[in-house]
């Protein structure tokens, strides 16, 4: 019994050395330490961006915006200041300068740009695809080559109507110096106006002032669709418009900013192609079309789009290789790099 006592105790104690053991080992471990808080990156500072376009298709897009704007009522928070203007050298020195951060400009005048200013250009968007039209005051022009020795008044030297033009001449065996006189006029209007007062009879013109004047001009009528023309040459490329660039540096410092104009100014585009009738009411109001009779029957032939990212360069690098290859300085002298095409 003695020996039995002696064996449990002796157990009894080496149970007890080892639970001791195993306890003076688990104080030793560290305690867990606390996950330090994940800092949140800080919010951007709002920016109202300074957008500038032009009186035509490109301006009658944003006009959803525009009014909700002077609401602030925009769908992403932004604020914005609006310019509206009658040409592209207008608006294209105060981008330059840094007066405004956004523009929308011809399209072949966003290269020229970027060319100009060393990659201080940045297309965000197209904006509207082929608008252009021949129209005439007779039955005389049925197709491009009954253009060759008229009189054509035209606006939009040296940007897309200009190029476009040229283009679809030599394309089609006329020699734009010496087969046919263009008559540069400095707006649209004043186009308008020649037709009118009979002073010409065939006239290139977009969207809305077609409609414009044939509401002023009994008898005229589209001769030639400048985009059919340029799609019948199978070249690849589309004819395109407008598109809307920004500054670099503004791109770079608030591109919060940028993503939520591109946003807004989609639901703009949308908005207005599916709400012609109320979107002719706001064209009218901020008088890019006096008439909203006007603007409403032209807004289905203006080809207001918001097209962004690989789409956007897919269109409109083939568009300005075309300009390239027929005139070099339609571009500004070599094509853009791909920074120049934003999120593609």
């Amino acid at each position: 019994m003695k020996l039995f006592k002696n064996g449990l105790a002796l157990c009894l104690a080496l149970l007890l050395t080892l639970s001791l053991a195993g306890c003076g080992q688990k104080a030793e471990e560290p305690a867990p330490q606390e996950e330090a808080p994940v800092e949140e990156a800080p919010a951007e500072e709002a920016v109202t961006a300074r957008v500038a376009a032009l009186k035509g298709p490109t301006a009658m897009g944003l006009v959803k915006l525009m009014s909700d704007t002077e609401q602030a009522l925009p769908a992403s928070g932004n604020d914005y200041e609006f310019t509206l203007a009658g040409a592209a050298d207008e608006v294209t020195p105060s981008l330059i300068k840094g007066d405004l951060d956004m523009a929308c400009v011809p399209a072949n005048l966003a290269s020229v740009l970027y060319n100009k200013t060393e990659g201080e250009i940045v297309t965000l968007a197209v904006n509207t695809l082929g608008v252009i039209y021949i129209v005439e005051n007779g039955n005389a022009i049925q197709s491009m080559a009954d253009l060759k020795g008229t009189t054509i008044v035209a606006a939009g030297k040296g940007s897309t109507p200009e190029y476009a033009l040229r283009y679809l001449l030599t394309e089609n065996g006329i020699d734009p110096d010496s087969d046919v006189t263009i008559d540069w006029k400095s707006e649209h209007a004043e186009c308008v106006a020649a037709l009118a007062s009979g002073a010409a009879t065939i006239a290139m013109l977009p969207q809305p002032f077609v409609t414009v004047a044939q509401t002023k001009i009994e008898g005229l009528r589209v001769a030639l669709d400048l985009t059919e023309e340029w799609d019948a040459l199978d070249n690849g490329s589309g004819l395109l418009t407008g598109v809307v660039v920004a500054r670099k540096s503004f791109v770079e410092e608030h591109s919060a900013a940028v993503e939520a104009f591109l946003a807004d100014y989609a639901e703009s585009v949308e908005w207005v192609n599916g709400n012609n009738a109320d979107a002719a009411q706001l064209i009218s109001a901020f008088g890019i079309v006096e008439s909203p009779i006007v603007a409403e029957k032209a807004l289905p032939h203006c080809n207001i789009v918001c097209i962004t990212g690989g789409e956007m360069k897919e269109k409109l690098s083939g568009y300005l290789q075309v300009l390239f290859d027929a005139e070099p300085t339609s571009v500004g002298g070599k094509l853009p790099e791909a920074d120049f095409y934003y999120g593609a």
